[in-house]
């Protein structure tokens, strides 16, 4: 359903009347299209307190001219990496200050950040800081704009999420902290198609943001298996055949998912995306058994049996990826959706006990996508008031696309993201509920 608030705000009359009444005011967003891959305009790299990242070297990788004028960039990358201290923060003031109102529309800011030293309490509070003075700024700078911050020791091996936050496929991510470790990055033999002779299998993936991701992966060369349940075959394998890939029907849910998955594919898979869920909403007081078990069945409880079963397989090969879709219900909460909410957080458990035992011992990496207020059917169908309402709150002031979640799964599940690990990426606008 297309959102006519936006529309009208990007008229004059409705660009005066919004003013007038302070109503927010959300901006196009500038997302990945063929024919305009990259942002349009330089990037300008500032530094607060000393840093030895040499990140030289990987921003000129990013595709963004460097601009060191006082011009307008697209995007900005401030390195507080070295910051230590309270006079420190002084720097991040100083970077930054001048330039923001310089910024073009659906800009790009990003803050480099090192891991807390649990040595040393005053790094470790100026570093802090860093999170809640990126939380702060991107709720403030509008326009478009996101605000990220990245903590990081290896400048290569952040490359991937460097180069992910600085393009138009971040145009929904805002408001995050990204931790990356040193892992070795590896790249890929064709940088506009990273997954090419990779097997990737989406679940859920006959419509819906499944769909989103599923194509998303094969525009980046990945030969996609569509899972969904057999009632959704016949569209399980209309978008199969779009994208050149194969139709899996299968109940996620049935005890033997991950051997017949595991069956399906004897070469083996590089990306397993659980997307797959259902919602049964109700109040506690009124929900029978049967919704709650149902919601945690699908959403939790298949995801944990069918990713220890491929595990144990040696289905999913070295430098494998799984990507996870939490949802920020298990965040920070919804009425109505205690199921729902206990069976994303349940995700966000997962994800952080399994990510350092599944990279060490089988070398895949574990990660999860959360999203927010995404424009799909199902969201077409909640009362008005109730709409309208997730997609203004949030710093964007507008809802996402299921292609903002696809892209956030694609530099999760790229070959260079290794050193991403155990992370819970909200894609929700920067929700100002529970961000």
């Amino acid at each position: 359903m297309a959102d006519r608030y936006l529309s009208f705000t990007g008229t004059p009359p409705g660009r005066f009347l919004t003013r007038r009444l302070g109503l927010p005011q959300p901006a196009p967003l500038r997302r990945w299209s063929a024919d305009r891959p990259s942002l349009d305009g330089g990037l300008l790299h500032l530094t607060a307190g000393k840093s030895d990242l040499g990140l030289a070297p990987v921003l000129a990788r990013t595709g963004l001219a460097r601009d060191d004028t006082t011009g307008r960039p697209a995007a900005v990358i401030l390195d507080a990496s070295g910051v230590r201290d309270v006079e420190g923060l002084a720097e991040v003031h100083a970077a930054l200050h001048p330039v923001l109102r310089s910024v073009t529309a659906s800009g790009r800011i990003v803050v480099l950040g090192a891991p807390l030293d649990p040595a040393d309490h005053h790094q470790a509070a100026a570093q802090q800081a860093l999170e809640g003075f990126t939380r702060s700024l991107g709720k403030e700078t509008g326009g478009g704009r996101t605000v990220n911050l990245v903590r990081l020791t290896d400048a290569d091996a952040a490359e991937s999420t460097l180069r992910f936050l600085l393009s138009p496929k971040s145009a929904y991510v805002s408001g995050q902290v990204i931790e990356t470790g040193t892992h070795e990055p590896a790249a890929p033999h064709d940088t506009d198609r990273p997954l090419a002779g990779r097997t990737a299998l989406v679940t859920g993936a006959a419509r819906g943001i499944g769909e989103a991701v599923a194509e998303t992966l094969a525009r980046d060369g990945a030969r996609v298996v569509v899972l969904d349940v057999p009632q959704a075959e016949q569209d399980a394998r209309r978008v199969a055949e779009r994208l050149d890939g194969i139709a899996l029907p299968l109940d996620i849910t049935a005890d033997d998912a991950g051997a017949r998955i595991a069956d399906a594919l004897p070469d083996g898979l590089d990306v397993l995306v659980h997307n797959a869920g259902v919602t049964r909403d109700r109040r506690l007081v009124n929900m029978p058994a049967e919704r709650w078990s149902s919601v945690l069945e699908v959403n939790l409880a298949s995801v944990l049996r069918t990713t220890d079963a491929l595990l144990a397989a040696g289905a999913l090969k070295r430098g494998g990826r799984i990507v996870a879709t939490a949802s920020i219900a298990g965040i920070a909460g919804n009425a109505g959706q205690t199921n729902y909410g206990a069976s994303k957080a349940g995700i966000t458990g997962l994800v952080r006990s399994l990510a350092p035992h599944a990279q060490a011992t089988h070398g895949v990496t574990v990660n999860a996508v959360a999203p927010g207020f995404i424009e799909t059917k199902m969201t077409a169908a909640v009362p008005l008031f109730i709409r309208e309402a997730g997609r203004r709150m949030n710093s964007l002031a507008q809802g996402g696309l299921p292609s903002d979640v696809a892209e956030t799964t694609a530099w999760l599940a790229h070959p260079a993201s290794g050193a991403v690990n155990g992370q819970v990426v909200r894609v929700c606008g920067q929700s100002l509920l529970g961000a």
